[in-house]
């Protein structure tokens, strides 16, 4: 099992690529199931969800393949698929593999997939899917751990329906975009999602002849169409690798620039860096920070977007552990995602956990030890822990930062970052 081995201390400098988003490139491949014809995704991250999410398209009987030449470029033809089914086998260590559902039923009539598993940061129930589906005539059972879904006798398509959310939910939004697309007559979400991958998705459903109007806010509009087209569609840039990167520069010092960074899709994150003290600016495809000595700490809560995300909770609370101050960090969105503070805590952090609240007492400095990432997000703030700490840290079990980040370790050495990968 790989680890990382760091030692902190280095500032960094320089220049960085920022990959496509692992949260919209695996709506997307999924997507591309709406249609016969061929399908291009540029930008496609190279990450172990993503190659996942490969081998399950391909289970199906989908052609889908990386480019020799480019390989962020995946081409994926769906016109031979013959079996709608996500096994557990494959879907139960990632949660995403339940996009399949929504295009298997809306273009095949029936789809047979695993419920999903995933992280271990809280309950990310699929009933909110499950419940849209069958607002728009699906016949959905449960059984043996699967979900089975099919068109009711007589119908030959799914149709229209005015779907609203008990709760906001990423995936199942993606999900109703596009089993919508696909369905008879209009449909409306109400209380939608509004991740800028979300919006992505739509895009690139348009480009396939989709009717959506509405993305980015929380009421979309679909009207279905016949059928969908190929396209071909560059991914858009990871927000939450480039705040990451930010957080990384910020606790560590230094001076980089990152290449295709969306200042416009990190608003929340980007103002309590520069309250902390760092100074960022952005342009046409670049965010540029610098920082230098200890910040001032934030105190944020995490919310659906346009607020604070959940998924940058651990890794500022890092650069708050050794910020200058006390902080308090507020968890809305999932019950277990402290998992990382008793890590921190192992490297010299002072962190006190009452319930939904993180109360960091920040720290002149962190000590190298050997620590363990519990889940994605926690092990990038670990990462970022190791920057900055004394001596030699070591992180085991990093096939959960292979879920999100591609090669974080290189980017980081390229940076100037003493980091590397031990097998």
């Amino acid at each position: 099992m790989d680890k990382l081995r760091i030692r902190g201390g280095r500032s960094l400098a320089g220049t960085v690529d920022i990959s496509g988003a692992k949260n919209a490139a695996l709506p997307e491949l999924c997507a591309a199931l709406l249609t016969a014809e061929a399908v291009t995704l540029k930008n496609v991250p190279r990450l172990q969800d993503v190659a996942t999410m490969l081998k399950l398209i391909r289970n199906m009987g989908v052609a889908a393949d990386r480019s020799l030449i480019e390989p962020s470029t995946v081409t994926i033809n769906a016109g031979e698929l013959n079996s709608p089914e996500a096994p557990y086998e494959l879907v139960k260590t990632m949660r995403a593999s339940v996009l399949a559902l929504g295009p298997l039923l809306a273009r095949f009539g029936k789809a047979r997939v695993s419920l999903p598993g995933g992280c271990a940061i809280g309950s990310r129930p699929v009933d909110q899917h499950i419940r849209g589906l069958q607002a728009m005539g699906a016949e959905i059972a449960v059984e043996h751990g699967y979900m089975l879904a099919k068109f009711p006798a007589g119908r030959s398509r799914l149709k229209g329906a005015n779907i609203t959310t008990d709760m906001v939910t990423v995936t199942g939004t993606e999900n109703f975009l596009m089993a919508a697309s696909l369905a008879e007559g209009e449909t409306i979400l109400e209380n939608a999602a509004q991740e800028p991958e979300i919006g992505d998705l739509a895009a690139m459903l348009i480009k396939m002849g989709a009717n959506i109007e509405g993305h980015g806010t929380r009421r979309i509009r679909i009207n279905g169409v016949d059928r969908l087209h190929g396209c071909t569609h560059q991914v858009v840039a990871d927000r939450i690798e480039t705040g990451t990167f930010l957080c990384a520069v910020a606790a560590a010092g230094g001076d980089v620039i990152l290449k295709h960074g969306r200042a416009d899709h990190l608003d929340a994150v980007i103002d309590k860096l520069r309250e902390a003290g760092a100074t960022v600016t952005a342009g046409d495809g670049f965010i540029r920070i610098r920082a230098q000595g200890r910040l001032k700490a934030q105190s944020f809560r995490t919310t659906e977007y346009p607020g604070f995300p959940t998924d940058m909770q651990a890794q500022f609370m890092a650069l708050n552990a050794i910020a200058q101050g006390t902080s308090t960090v507020t968890e809305t969105i999932f019950e277990n995602r402290f998992m990382h503070v008793n890590e921190m805590v192992r490297l010299g952090a002072k962190i006190q956990i009452e319930g939904k609240v993180a109360v960091i007492e920040g720290v002149e400095k962190f000590s190298g030890a050997t620590v363990m990432a519990t889940d994605l997000r926690a092990s990038a703030s670990l990462v970022i822990a190791g920057l900055v700490a004394q001596g030699e840290t070591v992180i085991d079990r990093i096939y959960h930062l292979d879920r999100g980040y591609d090669r974080m370790e290189a980017k980081l050495r390229g940076l100037g970052a003493d980091i590397e990968r031990v097998k």
